[in-house]
């Protein structure tokens, strides 16, 4: 095993808990900050030998990572390990300029801003808090501090939401060019009060999903953006440079990754762990010099091979045929084809002349669903 390349910290403090949100998070205890970056610092060491000697990438999640205390954030951010491309997520009320300075200062190459409307009565269906403005401001900010990788985070099927609201969401985003751009369906898990509250205009606008989703990709592909993965979108840079997300690559492709904070994931030579989302149970074992509790899960052969052909097949370039073979269906993969859902191709990109298989357009609009019929 050479180590995981890639290394998530999750970040739990929010100043306030949306009602859709189901993301492990800690509201308030801003006196609390200090003592968690602690408690990550502690973590790392004790699982330093399971990363790769250089990282690919070093990812900031939350919560929101920019409500931590600055001084706490700013130890965190040198305490890490460097890498290639390391982002911090931002909500964009947080994002002062004295904030951009500091990310840049402590290495950070990328932030993504979680803006998800420019609607104002859209932001307070979701509980945000940061108005259109602070988010035009937060970018600003950045681009003085010499940020040149942006990520906006969009937000469609809101409760109230028409397909107007979209477009003017869409071209508002498109204004401020930001080098990427992720556009999520709204998820708002059952029982939740946000469902209590809105229950029927949810189900309104799922009938409206497949429009919205058509709509969002045919206005940032003609904008110039690559369609790289089924809600990922990077502008296409003439000077060459990638700038897909590469730490959320290196999930797509299926490569190992650990996570450090309480509620993280982490898969590593064929395992994988969570951490328990309890804030004091996890500092109290670091501090005893133990890591944090956890459930363990070994993951089968096929387990492995068949979330390879689940996650591969989101990206725009597919996966190589050889390494998910095992679990598709011939059958299947022969009537989607035949049904312009699906392809094989030969590569012919530098690689070793295999196969790929990939989604087509309209697959790709089906997306898990064509992805299921695959499986053996």
């Amino acid at each position: 095993m050479s180590g995981a390349s890639h290394l998530y910290v999750h970040l739990p403090f929010c100043a306030h808990r949306c009602g859709y949100c189901d993301f492990v998070t800690v509201v308030g205890r801003t006196d609390g900050h200090a003592a968690y970056v602690d408690g990550l610092l502690a973590e790392l060491a004790l699982e330093q030998p399971l990363l790769a000697p250089a990282l690919d990438s070093v990812f900031l999640g939350g919560g929101t990572p920019t409500f931590t205390e600055p001084a706490a954030l700013e130890r965190l951010l040198s305490g890490l390990p460097s890498a290639a491309e390391v982002t911090v997520e931002a909500n964009p009320e947080t994002v002062t300029t004295a904030l951009a300075a500091l990310l840049r200062r402590a290495g950070v190459t990328r932030v993504s801003l979680g803006a998800q409307s420019f609607q104002p009565h859209l932001l307070g269906t979701l509980e945000r808090r940061a108005r259109p403005e602070d988010v035009r401001r937060a970018v600003y900010a950045l681009r003085d501090a010499n940020f040149d990788n942006i990520s906006l985070d969009l937000v469609y099927g809101i409760p109230g939401q028409s397909p107007a609201d979209l477009d003017t969401d869409l071209s508002e985003a498109l204004r401020l060019e930001p080098e990427h751009l992720s556009c999520y369906e709204l998820e708002a898990k059952p029982g939740t009060r946000f469902t209590h509250a809105h229950g029927v205009e949810l189900q309104r606008q799922a009938d409206a999903m497949e429009d919205y989703f058509e709509r969002v990709v045919e206005r940032l592909t003609g904008g110039g953006y690559r369609w790289y993965e089924t809600a990922n979108f990077c502008r296409i840079d003439p000077a060459g440079r990638d700038l897909r997300s590469q730490h959320n690559l290196g999930y797509w492709l299926g490569h190992d990754y650990l996570g450090l904070g309480i509620g993280a994931v982490s898969t590593v030579d064929g395992r994988r762990w969570r951490n328990a989302p309890r804030l004091r149970p996890y500092l109290a074992a670091l501090a005893s010099g133990e890591p944090p509790p956890r459930e363990v899960e070994a993951l089968t052969g096929s387990e492995q091979v068949t979330e390879r052909l689940l996650l591969g097949l989101r990206l725009d370039e597919g996966v190589a045929l050889r390494d998910v073979e095992s679990v598709v269906d011939p059958g299947a993969l022969a009537r989607l084809e035949q049904q312009d859902l699906a392809r094989v191709r030969r590569r012919v990109d530098g690689g070793d002349g295999g196969e790929q298989l990939e989604l087509t357009k309209r697959g790709r609009f089906l997306g898990g669903g064509v992805t299921a019929d695959l499986l053996v």
